[in-house]
């Protein structure tokens, strides 16, 4: 199956849609009257789609197995035809197409079976999902494709060429993906005036974000954090927040980061972990939904 440990966990809400043709009106009015002598058709055709819709990753195998937390069914009849409506919804990693589609389907199929002892002319058409909501496609149009970032990499270690590079250009990977430009990409120790002085020059560039990567964790010179809380306008809990709990969920350790986020001007300023893993799952947790934040601070309003 796709790996979809990276996503973030959102409401996800599909709707699908099955048409049942039946053949003479005769059909409809039995099914109107509750005449059907296998039963209540609708009520007995939503029952099975209930059931049908859990065992989605049962029947097919590349679908990751994933809570159902709302299934609703409708039915439409006009003329001859019965269009069935299935909605799924869940609070998860991935959407819910599919299962939407396939309780629409055997919706569909137990109509068949039931309705078939007094109709040999039943079709079944037009299985498909009709929308989805919840992914990241969703939110995508709601960025500003001009924003401008510098990526700050803080170790004496690494500014002093005893190590390999390696977050900064996962971060830099991310952002590209993300289409955000890249204007410089720097290495300086873990020294308080050298950062400051970095988030300051970068505000006055007028670039509209800045991130760091390194100096948060709990050593004695880790002091990104102790160098941008001074200087920052406001600080954006949420994001903290964000970042930490989705590590959390990954590895033990995550509690123990110290990142930091807000604002200097109208730039945002990020302290993300040094570790590659880390440094990248930070990305992850927050991109591309952070990216909202400038359109809001030039004034937008969030929907």
């Amino acid at each position: 199956m796709v790996d979809i440990t990276n996503k973030n966990t959102t409401l996800r809400t599909a709707v699908a849609q099955a048409v049942v043709k039946v053949s003479k009106p005769e059909t409809i009015a039995a099914i109107k009257n509750d005449t059907v002598p296998k039963g209540n058709v609708f009520a007995m055709s939503k029952a099975a789609g209930l059931l049908g819709v859990k065992r989605t990753p049962d029947i097919l195998p590349d679908c990751h197995p994933l809570p159902i937390e709302f299934t609703g069914v409708e039915y439409k009849i006009n003329g001859l035809e019965i269009t069935v409506l299935f909605t799924v919804k869940t609070i998860y990693k991935t959407g819910v197409e599919v299962e939407a589609m396939h309780g629409a389907s055997v919706v569909a199929l137990n109509m068949y079976d039931m309705l078939k002892p007094i109709d040999k002319g039943i079709e079944i058409h037009n299985i498909k999902l009709l929308h989805k909501k919840g992914g990241k496609s969703d939110f995508k149009d709601t960025f500003r494709k001009d924003i401008t970032a510098a990526v700050v990499v803080c170790s004496d270690t690494i500014s002093a060429g005893h190590k390999e590079e390696k977050a900064g250009k996962a971060i830099i990977k991310k952002l590209e993906e993300c289409d955000v430009k890249v204007l410089e990409y720097v290495i300086i120790p873990d020294e308080k005036d050298t950062i400051q002085e970095k988030a300051k020059s970068y505000q006055k560039q007028g670039l509209d974000l800045v991130i760091y990567t390194g100096g948060t964790g709990l050593s004695g010179r880790d002091v990104t954090p102790e160098a941008l809380l001074p200087i920052l306008d406001r600080r954006i809990p949420g994001i903290e927040e964000a970042i930490r709990n989705y590590g959390q969920q990954r590895m033990p350790f995550s509690m123990l980061s110290r990142s930091v986020a807000g604002t200097l001007g109208d730039t945002l300023v990020l302290a993300l972990p040094g570790s590659t893993n880390g440094a990248k799952e930070s990305m992850d947790a927050i991109f591309p939904a952070v990216l909202h934040s400038f359109r809001i601070l030039k004034g937008a309003r969030h929907d």
